[in-house]
């Protein structure tokens, strides 16, 4: 039976390089799929890894319909075994809809890669849809860490080197601190707080407690 799978997890903990991994494995194994993704970040129609893997992809637009591309790919007598879709996140719910009916009824395997929440640890529309729909979810197991040493859960965006927890819920950026707009891993205790790792290396004194001291 096919499965529409989602795998998440947090930002660099290896989602992009499983995308890859699963394409590679389904075609040694003689399957043929298509990729997609959506704002990758290299800022083209391709799944980028952070240790240097890539692969050509088609590029998701919000208007895209999945059904009537692999119908018609089908149609067109060109095989489609597995479909491998990147940065599921930015989809929109209808994609997971066509993406579940492409599993239900062409009995197609669709392995979706994407974040669960936003920087204001919101759930993502079609993150949400996927969770909802998902046969299975399964969460990366290489956990990246906070500026702490703690295991990182949530991501934060920062502007100009500051945290921010409102503007608008798509905003493509990377880990590099050096641009206007970027993004980093965090605890839950440092992301409440608002500590990132810049300013957690300018701060001489510890932490306050979350207490008054007696």
């Amino acid at each position: 039976m096919a499965e529409l799978t989602y795998f998440t997890g947090p930002m660099d903990c290896g989602k992009s390089t499983l995308a890859l991994q699963v394409a590679y494995t389904e075609a040694e194994a003689g399957r043929e799929g298509r990729l997609f993704t959506m704002l990758d970040r290299s800022g083209g129609a391709t799944i980028t890894s952070r240790i240097g893997l890539s692969r050509p992809a088609l590029e998701v637009k919000p208007e895209f319909d999945f059904w009537i591309y692999v119908v018609s790919e089908l149609t067109g007598g060109r095989r489609v075994d597995f479909l491998v879709c990147d940065e599921a996140q930015f989809y929109n719910s209808a994609h997971v809809d066509q993406l579940a009916r492409i599993v239900d009824e062409l009995q197609i395997d669709v392995f979706c890669f994407g974040i669960l929440t936003d920087f204001r640890t919101q759930l993502f529309p079609a993150s949400r849809r996927l969770v909802e729909l998902c046969d299975r979810m399964e969460m990366l197991q290489v956990r990246p860490r906070c500026w702490c040493g703690e295991p990182a859960t949530h991501n934060a965006r920062t502007v100009n080197g500051a945290m921010v927890t409102e503007g608008s819920q798509v905003v493509v950026g990377d880990i590099d601190n050096s641009a206007e707009v970027a993004y980093q891993v965090l605890c839950r205790r440092h992301h409440r707080r608002r500590v990132t790792a810049e300013v957690a290396a300018v701060t001489l004194n510890p932490e306050p407690l979350p207490f008054g001291e007696s």
